[in-house]
């Protein structure tokens, strides 16, 4: 859907719009006191509006630069023609020449002050259409790279993701399905003021608000229009009293922010005050200690600047309970987990996190530090005192600065499918490149957790057998195989013995996850507690075993 604003913005026209039948407020109405109050207030909002056609409202809007039309010429301004349903380019011939060329328009002509002016929205008809798809807005390619916007229809916007991974609705269009209809086209104020600001220009809106009631109109009377002035508002306007006006003029739309501002947050520069940070516990192993670090870039020193101060180092461990990663794990469209990475789509990372022996994850404040402060709030509320120190990998990797040995099994997994997707095997095939990524291990007590899992260790592998591959290997050596055997029991054939491992991961993800296993995903529970003493070390376990059976199967395709 598109933005809120934008959806109260088209409420607020169609209300204006509507026109009273009380005559004393009909002849309030038609001088457009809250048609202007309308643009009055829209120009200081965070959704403004670019495009609007009403039953009575039409505003359309272009960008041009402060050289071209400053020091303005209101008078000039006040001629203004055309709108963004004209085309803007077309071919050309005649006039003696020969030949055909491309003649490109002005957005707005009439005025010699928007002569280089810019259209950021173009409206379209699809000349033969009829129905209510034949008129759509576009916008300027430009806007839309360095904005890194992209159409989504199922939000009615130009959309990219925000810091959170959800989709924010940058340009939001609602086109009516009749001139009565209000279509609106509204900007994010903030992109479009970094725009506005990087091409050193302004927006200028053009607006008529013609009111009257249509059935009683003949003309308009004759004699000048009254014309108002004011700084960033002017117009020309004509009331015939109590019966009809019109309202036509411009509005200047600067940045509220300075281009300093502006500039700083583009570049990513702007200024954190600290209480955008949040403090963790952690160990200060350079002070020896367990303390409250924050992580602002004051709290915490580097090895370069260490002899300056005693502050701790910003690769300061925090901890944290297992149940931090499940927000994660439970949004896999948004999240994906890595080995030692948490990336948020189009939002943010968290490098460096990883597990130590007792179970908990760990991560370094100078890496809380880059995830935004909602983030790091989130983090804290499962923040604990250090159990054990950081994982044996984090140490060689973070420290002695060498790759360490390749020690998790799931890891391994992910490794070797990965290498028959690029090899193009025939009798294993991944549909969707995001099952590896859905696959992680379970850090915490949840039985659900566990069993999910396994089914998405169930999908990257069971799931991925192509029966025809395998049948065929299986003709090529004249090894019979009986029409409904599944993948798992042809696999049998291939390797010439029971997969019992691969079979326990399929049995674990119908029992536990669909949670329709009763007695026996109980006991397939009770059973990996007892046996390995926690969920995660039961799973590793059998993707050590599942290793052993994708090598085997391997082997056997390639013999």
């Amino acid at each position: 859907m598109p933005s809120y604003e934008h959806k109260k913005l088209i409420e607020k026209i169609s209300k204006i719009d509507k026109m009273p039948e009380d005559q004393s407020e009909y002849a309030n109405w038609i001088e457009a006191t809250t048609h202007l109050e309308l643009l009055r207030a829209n120009a200081d909002e965070d959704e403004i509006i670019v495009y609007a056609c009403g039953d009575y409202t039409f505003i359309q809007s272009v960008v041009v630069s402060r050289a071209e039309i400053y020091p303005l010429d209101q008078d000039d301004l006040l001629q203004w023609n055309g709108n963004i349903f004209s085309d803007c380019a077309d071919y050309t011939w005649g006039g003696g020449r020969d030949d055909v060329w491309i003649h490109r328009t002005a957005p707005i002509s009439g005025t010699e002050s928007l002569s280089a002016s810019r259209a950021i929205v173009f409206a379209r008809t699809i000349d033969g259409l009829q129905d209510k798809n034949s008129r759509y807005f576009e916008i300027s390619q430009e806007y839309a790279h360095v904005t890194n916007i992209h159409w989504r229809a199922t939000e009615g916007a130009y959309c990219r993701f925000d810091i959170r991974g959800e989709w924010e609705p940058v340009v939001s269009i609602t086109s009516g399905e009749t001139y009565q209809e209000v279509s609106l086209v509204s900007f994010k104020r903030k992109p479009l003021e970094d725009y506005l600001a990087a091409s050193d220009s302004i927006l200028v809106r053009m607006f008529d608000f013609t009111l009257l009631n249509r059935k009683g109109f003949l003309a308009w009377p004759k004699g000048p229009d009254d014309v108002v002035k004011n700084e960033t508002l002017f117009y020309r306007q004509k009331i015939d009293a109590e019966k009809a006006a019109y309202t036509r003029g411009a509005q200047i739309v600067e940045p509220k922010r300075s281009k300093a501002d502006i500039f700083a947050a583009i570049k990513g520069d702007a200024v954190r005050t600290d209480d955008s940070y949040v403090e963790f516990i952690a160990c200060d192993w350079r002070n020896k200690r367990i303390a409250k670090i924050s992580t602002s870039p004051n709290a915490t020193t580097n090895y370069f600047q260490a002899s300056q101060n005693d502050l701790p180092f910003e690769l300061s461990p925090a901890f944290f309970r297992p149940e931090v990663l499940l927000k994660y794990k439970g949004d896999r469209d948004k999240y994906i987990i890595e080995a030692r990475d948490i990336i948020c789509r189009g939002g943010w990372m968290l490098r460096g996190f990883d597990v130590n022996e007792a179970c908990q994850i760990h991560a370094y404040i100078c890496d809380l530090r880059d995830i935004p402060y909602e983030e790091q709030l989130y983090w804290k509320s499962f923040n604990e005192a250090p159990k054990g120190g950081i994982s044996a990998r984090a140490f060689t990797n973070d420290f002695k600065g060498k790759a360490a040995e390749m020690s998790d099994p799931l890891s391994e997994i992910k490794w070797i499918v990965q290498q028959w997707k690029d090899k193009k095997v025939t009798w294993w095939r991944l549909p969707d490149h995001r099952l590896a990524d859905r696959v992680n291990t379970p850090r915490t007590s949840s039985r659900d957790e566990w069993g999910t899992a396994f089914k998405e260790l169930s999908k990257l592998i069971v799931e991925c057998f192509h029966i025809g591959g395998i049948r065929a290997e299986l003709n090529r050596r004249n090894i019979e195989w009986i029409e409904n055997e599944k993948s798992l029991a042809l696999l049998d054939r291939v390797v010439g013995r029971r997969l019992g491992s691969l079979r326990l991961v399929q049995r674990i993800r119908s029992k536990v996850d669909a949670h329709i296993g009763g007695d026996e995903a109980e006991s397939l529970s009770t059973e990996a507690l007892q046996k390995h003493g926690s969920y995660a070390s039961h799973f590793d376990h059998v993707c050590q075993q599942v290793i052993d059976e994708l090598k085997l199967i391997e082997q056997a395709f390639s013999g």
